[in-house]
């Protein structure tokens, strides 16, 4: 009896095992520093380093010193704090964040930067259970958050940065950019009653909370503008007689005057002098 059913028991556990997935291999951080993570397969797909110099970041000086000390002892495995750049739209928050990254990075190369979509913040529990462990030490940044899936994402954010009853990892340090600093979507669910609606607004204002570092970026002035406009000119060796009065003009057709508008003008100046520049 048992030699008849040793061919039936080897077949059906050729077949389990053909059904079974197998184990995802362990993710590779070493042919680049900047990575994109895609939350469907698991993948951390590399991306070229950031090409501007933290030097050309031009007036956010106190905002520069206040990241770039805490990205540092992250990286000597100090105490640190995770860090919410918040402010009005252009101003350098996610540059900052990447430039910042990438000084660091080149005397810290088992420093990694991983970028996860805002839309995919209710994967950064399973994401910080991966990276947890690693010899690596990693940036997770999310650019641009907000809640506008409600409050089930701010309970997972949360979740990820409180790490539950085993913690948060701690060779992880979590960046937030958002134009709100408590994070509220500009459309909240009010249908769904008073009651309801106000703890949802708790659930996500109180994720703030978790940011131990909060970093303003106010409004760009004039001089601040110009400045900015004329450090990426030298940087990249462009030169225009009327440099201030054309950047001026480019910011009155935009409607703004911002860090984003600033590298929009230069971008279109190397253009027009035929210079090429970084992506």
């Amino acid at each position: 009896m048992d030699a008849e059913l040793k061919p039936v028991l080897t077949r059906i556990a050729e077949a389990l095992e053909r059904l079974a997935p197998h184990a995802p291999a362990a993710p590779d951080f070493g042919g680049a520093r900047l990575f994109r993570h895609d939350p469907a397969t698991g993948a951390f797909h590399p991306a070229p380093d950031y090409p501007l110099p933290l030097e050309s970041l031009v007036g956010v000086e106190r905002q520069k010193d206040r990241f770039l000390g805490n990205l540092q002892r992250f990286a000597q495995g100090l105490p640190y704090n995770h860090a919410l750049l918040w402010g009005v739209r252009g101003t350098g928050k996610s540059s900052l964040a990447k430039a910042a990254f990438m000084a660091v990075a080149a005397g810290a190369p088992d420093v990694k930067l991983v970028e996860v979509d805002r839309d995919e913040v209710t994967t950064l529990p399973a994401l910080f259970d991966v990276l947890r462990g690693r010899a690596e030490r990693f940036l997770v940044l999310c650019d641009d958050l907000s809640f506008e899936e409600g409050a089930a994402a701010a309970k997972a954010l949360k979740s990820a940065l409180e790490g539950g009853v085993s913690g948060p990892p701690a060779n992880v340090l979590f960046v937030a950019t958002s134009n709100r600093r408590h994070l509220m979507p500009r459309g909240h669910q009010e249908d769904r009653g008073l009651v309801a609606a106000a703890e949802d607004a708790e659930e996500e204002v109180s994720v703030s909370d978790r940011f131990g570092l909060w970093i303003g970026f106010p409004p760009m002035d004039q001089p601040t503008y110009l400045a900015a406009v004329g450090a990426y000119a030298e940087t990249f060796g462009l030169e225009a007689p009327d440099l201030e009065r054309r950047a001026l003009q480019w910011a009155q057709l935009r409607g703004a005057r911002s860090g984003r508008v600033a590298w929009q003008f230069i971008r279109d100046l190397a253009g027009e002098l035929g210079r090429p520049l970084p992506l």
